[in-house]
């Protein structure tokens, strides 16, 4: 018979700590019901982000937690998944719980390469995911996803988002020929990311992943203060001159009040195929002082392997393509820390509200 009490056992539970959220389960207020039975206890845990990667490693952690106050120990781990707070005067997009904005402060640092592989973590981790490709001059998520129909459009007027590997995407790319040019003034190139967002029927999504064109000039600054985006990535590399872009992709959206969840340092290690020599071709530790310097977090560091660059040329991402190998564990590690981050965020409670419709009679 178990003699365990409520007490007893939310104090171990604050001893066991959610690597992804940094916090332990009773503060992080996410068990949902203590159950004490004669020959059991029962917990159940309801996270705010998906994580089916860590499931089993955290319930496995409770269990040894508890395992010494009571006989069996079962535990019921959920998800579910809120909506949280875009930019002030920003309206959220209907049907998208999330934005999260993959940015760098220059391109040729494996951004697109890197949105498109953590829209397919966060789908493997559990969520329902869209990427749009926001990269209007040169768009290169048709490619990457290996997806190159033209969008439906059953009305005319909206367009079906296109389906690859099971995510839901959009891009201008899916519109003209890859070989055209966007010659494009800057006020175009907005209203056409407007209307690729806008008018997509995306369907029931916990995150749609915005891949920007790289850079922080006029353009995106107007397309971080016209996208609702929920939270901002920086992909950047070790070496200090992409550090410096970074910095100021960091202040663009402080400047327009887009939280920053981390940052993803890519390329900050080659392994040698033939030997397994490891090499910091281009410099090392930059991620970690830049995270540490502006006191926001590490998501992690991605190797510069030739197979993530391979698939992402010939439409077989490898998160896709290679699930069980370690680079896929990696974007999946940082997939679930930065969902876990948003969540701590403020929530976004507008879909609660009534409407309200006046008619006359």
């Amino acid at each position: 018979m178990s003699t365990v009490n409520r007490e007893q056992i939310e104090k171990a539970l604050a001893e066991v700590v959610d690597v992804n959220l940094d916090k332990d389960l009773i503060s992080a207020g996410v068990i949902k019901n203590i159950e004490i039975e004669e020959s059991a206890v029962n917990i159940s845990i309801e996270l705010n982000y998906p994580a089916n990667g860590y499931r089993h490693e955290l319930v496995s952690a409770v269990q040894t937690r508890l395992g010494g106050l009571t006989g069996a120990v079962n535990v019921d781990l959920t998800f579910k998944i809120d909506s949280h707070s875009v930019q002030q005067g920003v309206k959220p997009l209907a049907n998208i719980k999330n934005t999260i904005a993959i940015a760098s402060g220059k391109g040729g640092v494996g951004k697109s390469t890197t949105a498109v592989n953590l829209a397919l973590a966060l789908q493997v981790e559990g969520a329902s995911v869209g990427i749009l490709d926001a990269d209007i001059y040169g768009p290169s998520q048709p490619r990457m996803l290996g997806c190159h129909a033209r969008p439906e459009s059953p009305d005319g007027k909206t367009l079906e988002p296109n389906i690859s590997y099971g995510l839901q995407s959009m891009s201008i790319g899916y519109l003209i020929d890859e070989e055209t040019p966007m010659i494009w003034r800057g006020p175009m190139v907005t209203s056409a990311l407007e209307q690729l967002i806008n008018d997509t029927n995306w369907k029931d999504l916990d995150y749609l992943v915005i891949d920007l064109p790289p850079g922080t000039g006029d353009i995106q600054l107007t397309l971080c203060q016209k996208i609702p985006v929920s939270g901002a990535i920086i992909v950047t590399t070790p070496q200090d001159i992409a550090l410096l872009d970074a910095r100021k992709g960091l202040k663009m959206f402080e400047k327009v009040a887009v939280p920053v969840l981390g940052i993803i340092e890519n390329m900050s290690l080659h392994i040698c195929r033939n030997c397994g020599h490891e090499e910091p071709i281009f410099g090392s530790g930059g991620g970690e002082k830049m995270a540490e310097q502006y006191g926001i977090d590490l998501l992690g560091q991605l190797p510069l392997d030739i197979t993530i660059r391979e698939g992402a040329d010939n439409g077989r991402p490898t998160v896709a393509v290679a699930a069980d190998s370690s680079i896929a564990g990696i974007y999946r590690e940082i997939a679930r820390k930065a969902a876990a981050k948003l969540s701590l965020r403020a929530k976004d409670y507008s879909a609660r509200f009534p409407k309200i419709v006046i008619e006359n009679k």
